[in-house]
């Protein structure tokens, strides 16, 4: 199975050589040409009024993880309130690379207008990619894995996630220690950067060291077993940073087994709702929340700009706040509009 992926995607790759020749491959942190979600309406105008025809495919890496669920929702709240056709789909699990491809594949097969993606990897979506770009179907890359040639990305600066980590442990530890990575899944982008932001940001102060790093590749079972071990060679260990809330929540159980939860702090990233409930009970220190709901809306309007004719930026930013007990209150609304100035105002 994974040989006919590899087969796909080496295909793929070489069927790209002129398109790829105008695009430099796509760093979405570091990407120039971009635009702030709350920049939209002033640099392109209003939206447009979409056709109520229009069918719009979502593919999404997994729906056992309530990001991914929250992410489909924003979509679906633009769709609902629009009156277009809209189908959210997503594989089995994280590790299902030809699933998602497959589904990736159908929906075009199927006519959909236009396909807001979520690869599992920066790479096992690349033969749906370029299938959509010869039948003129528009594609966003959403969040976390990122297409090396893909022309239109949203999503949040993911190195700033572990950036915001490491900064809250130096302001917080100011004599130091040592802290550890629960790692994300390897050869995905946005795993990559959450830790480099982190690494970086965190070594450049000589009170702390990294003393572990180690992928669990989005599992809190893996999770607890690599935060149990690594809290046995360093019982000393005064942080953890996951690169998700799922794999967090591994560790703060591996933390309390310990009996190490009034000495190791433990941050995630997403802000899903066990994410924040937990911080609320004070088990979970904080979180990165990148609001996937607003997320999927900001990913669907840029969706129907696409559509509509109009050139926007290669990457749209969306927001991201680090979240603690002092302001999982504020943060955690259910009030939309509420969320997007409270967001707005931290510009």
């Amino acid at each position: 199975m994974k040989k006919l992926l590899l087969m796909a995607i080496a295909s793929a790759l070489l069927s790209t050589s002129v398109y790829a020749a105008e695009l430099p491959p796509l760093q979405s942190d570091t990407e120039p040409d971009r635009t702030d979600w709350t920049q939209l309406d002033a640099k392109y105008g209003p939206m447009p009024k979409p056709n109520a025809k229009l069918k719009i495919g979502g593919v999404s890496k997994t729906l056992t993880n309530e990001y991914w669920r929250s992410l489909g929702q924003g979509y679906k709240n633009v769709a609902d309130k629009d009156g277009f056709t809209f189908a959210y789909q997503a594989a089995a699990n994280e590790d299902d690379q030809l699933g998602q491809l497959s589904i990736a594949e159908t929906l075009i097969a199927e006519g959909f207008n236009g396909l807001l993606v979520s690869p599992q990897t920066d790479a096992n979506l690349q033969p749906a990619y370029e299938v959509a770009q010869s039948k003129g179907v528009s594609v966003v890359n959403v969040n976390d894995a990122v297409m090396p040639n893909a022309a239109h990305y949203v999503g949040n600066v993911q190195k700033d996630n572990g950036v915001r980590v490491a900064q809250w442990f130096i302001q917080h530890y100011p004599n130091g220690g040592s802290v550890a990575i629960i790692e994300g899944q390897p050869g995905v982008y946005a795993a990559g950067q959450r830790t480099k932001g982190f690494r970086e940001t965190i070594s450049a102060n000589p009170k702390f060291k990294v003393v572990a790093s180690v992928p669990a590749n989005w599992s809190r079972e893996k999770a607890y077993d690599a935060a149990s071990t690594i809290l046995q060679q360093y019982p000393d260990l005064i942080g953890f940073y996951a690169n998700n809330d799922g794999m967090a929540l591994g560790v703060v159980e591996a933390v309390r087994s310990a009996g190490k939860s009034k000495q190791t702090a433990v941050f995630g990233t997403d802000g899903i709702s066990d994410a924040y409930a937990s911080i609320k009970r004070g088990e979970l220190t904080g979180t990165v929340d990148s609001f996937p709901v607003l997320t999927g809306e900001v990913a669907m309007n840029v969706m129907l700009r696409l559509i509509d004719g109009q050139k926007i930026s290669r990457v749209v930013s969306t927001p991201q706040a680090l979240i603690t007990q002092d302001n999982a209150d504020a943060f955690s609304t259910k009030d939309n509009e509420k969320l997007r100035k409270l967001l707005e105002q931290q510009k």
